[in-house]
């Protein structure tokens, strides 16, 4: 039967530290995210969320249950396993976009090609064409300083996306956007990512892009406590 699961999370525990200075953090996670949604999940700060959104990446390693990610159990993989697994398969977008300042845009977009093994100026050649779907077509050559906000997070977006990975994992995508364009970056990602072979996870505390999730998932102290089902 086909996996129509990108993630699955099964009592999955993280703990940091050693001995008596010993902190659970995830205590026991449930978590499923179906290909072809975008799945929102919430919760108040401290309260886990971007260490299981490390998790699920392969960042961080977990001190107990069982995590799939695209059919992969990454808890049996080892360290050079899951860089390899991240590399091919996981797109991430971040809050601060972590652009590098000395590159263009479409050189920076072209990242994870290079990183890959493409050769310069396919790998350029392919960002371009992604950042122009994007509306960037006249900043190719731009470099992060001289791009708002909101084009650097496009920016951020089409390097997650150029090596078609199947997993997009977001972290605060909004917060530092003003709601018009955080709507807009959220359409964005909703139109380029969502499709039948690929998911996106989204942590948020920003209720303005609610609208935009296939699946909201509560998340307090350590565990998945409710899921709402949207319908947009």
């Amino acid at each position: 039967m086909e996996n129509t699961q990108a993630v699955l999370c099964a009592n999955v525990l993280k703990e940091f530290g050693q001995g008596e200075n010993k902190t659970p953090v995830l205590r026991g996670v449930d978590y499923g995210v179906p290909f072809g949604e975008m799945n929102l999940l919430v919760g108040p700060s401290g309260c886990g969320k971007t260490t299981l959104l490390s998790v699920i990446a392969g960042l961080l390693d977990t001190s107990g249950g069982k995590i799939e990610v695209l059919g992969r159990d990454l808890s049996q993989s080892g360290e050079g396993e899951r860089v390899k697994f991240r590399r091919k398969n996981l797109g991430f977008v971040f809050q601060q976009y972590n652009l590098l300042p000395s590159l263009t845009a479409a050189e920076n977009a072209a990242v994870p090609l290079l990183a890959a093994g493409m050769k310069r100026k396919e790998a350029v050649d392919r960002a371009k064409s992604l950042l122009s779907t994007l509306g960037l077509e006249k900043r190719l050559n731009a470099r992060p300083n001289e791009l708002s906000g909101g084009q650097q997070q496009r920016v951020a977006l089409a390097r997650a996306l150029v090596h078609d990975p199947r997993l997009i994992v977001c972290d605060e995508p909004t917060s530092a956007l003003d709601e018009k364009t955080g709507h807009a970056v959220m359409e964005l990602l909703m139109k380029a990512a969502v499709r039948p072979d690929r998911a996106i996870v989204v942590v948020t505390h920003d209720s303005r892009v609610f609208d935009f999730a296939d699946r909201i998932s509560h998340m307090n102290d350590g565990v998945i406590t409710h899921v709402e089902v949207k319908r947009r």
